[in-house]
């Protein structure tokens, strides 16, 4: 009698359990925003200890498949999925800003913590056009900096990135050639440089490799504590990679927010906009059939518009517009959870 009363306790306890498992909500996507998402799937679970949120940061293109795929809840993406993608999905996909961030040149020059930039250069380096430190491209705008005649080792992404899609989205707009050789995408044929997975990839690259130049998020580079460089901007001033810089590029862009938030603000007006900055999206379905999971995704998109968005710039990215805010909170009501 009293095992049986002892089986039938841990059976209780049991349901009890399974009563109470937390509500498991799957992710995967961009690397550019990791470092915020984690911090804000963290503190959501212990503000919500039965809701969990797990991300796989795989890359923007990672993302998008898994989520045309359904073997994700959301995906994320740094670069806007295409028209052609959009009506390949098998429910609407929305595309929700969550934060803003900017992709900066690291480069590994022992004794240079500072260069200046000019977007042809970027250009030509990434062309293979521009082959050495001391080239006069870049000695010119660097007066006073002693840059070596050594070789340029450019770095890129080997997989599928939105982080990728910034950058090529950048030098497709200033520089002609860069568009018809090479043009803009989560992947492109790069014309030269050596390839790493995710942006801790391309940021490990540069920081062993002397004498190497990357493309990276911002927070990687502060991470890793790589040196990186100013950009001209479209006004021709020479501008760093700062979270006001940053809300520069995107204020012309929040007042003209298309109605699916698919927008570019690379190469942007205004005199202090640093020109290689994005927003970055969660793409989330409008039709959730699991009805506990749609709502945990809509109760932290609530919250991430508010309450997270304090927690973006410790991490170097710039949070939201108020008005794009706004614009999205009256968006979360398209998401209908639960259902066919």
């Amino acid at each position: 009698m009293r095992r049986r009363w002892w089986f039938a306790g841990l059976l209780a306890l049991g349901l009890v359990g399974l009563a109470h498992a937390a509500t498991l909500v799957t992710g995967a996507g961009a690397t550019f925003p990791y470092p915020l998402y984690s911090k804000w799937f963290d503190e959501f679970h212990k503000r919500n200890p039965d809701l969990q949120i797990n991300y796989q940061s795989i890359g923007s293109g990672g993302g998008i498949r898994q989520v045309l795929e359904g073997t994700v809840d959301f995906g994320a993406t740094d670069g806007p999925m295409s028209d052609e993608q959009l009506r390949a999905a098998p429910v609407p996909i929305l595309h929700l800003p969550t934060a803003l961030g900017a992709v900066v040149p690291t480069f590994n020059l022992p004794g240079v913590e500072r260069i200046r930039f000019t977007p042809e250069a970027v250009a030509d380096i990434f062309l293979g056009r521009i082959t050495h430190w001391n080239d006069p491209a870049l000695t010119k705008e660097n007066p006073g900096i002693a840059l070596p005649a050594s070789a340029i080792v450019p770095m890129h992404r080997s997989d599928g990135s939105g982080t990728t899609y910034i950058f090529t989205d950048y030098l497709a707009k200033v520089s002609p050639e860069w568009q018809q050789r090479v043009g803009r995408g989560t992947s492109v044929n790069w014309p030269v440089g050596l390839g790493g997975k995710g942006n801790e990839g391309v940021a490990g690259l540069v920081k062993q490799t002397p004498n190497a130049i990357g493309y990276v998020e911002l927070i990687y580079a502060v991470q890793n504590k790589l040196p990186y460089g100013d950009v001209r901007n479209r006004s021709g001033k020479f501008v760093q990679a700062t979270l006001e810089s940053v809300t520069a590029a995107a204020a012309a862009a929040a007042e003209k927010m298309p109605e699916d938030f698919r927008v570019s603000i690379t190469d942007p007006a205004g005199a202090d906009a640093y020109p290689i900055a994005s927003f970055t999206w969660l793409l989330v379905p409008a039709r959730i059939k699991d009805a506990e999971k749609g709502a945990a995704i809509k109760k932290f998109l609530a919250w991430m518009l508010a309450d997270g968005q304090q927690l973006a710039a410790p991490l170097n990215y710039a949070p939201l517009p108020a008005s794009v805010v706004a614009l999205e909170q009256k968006a979360l009501t398209m998401i209908q959870a639960g259902g066919s």
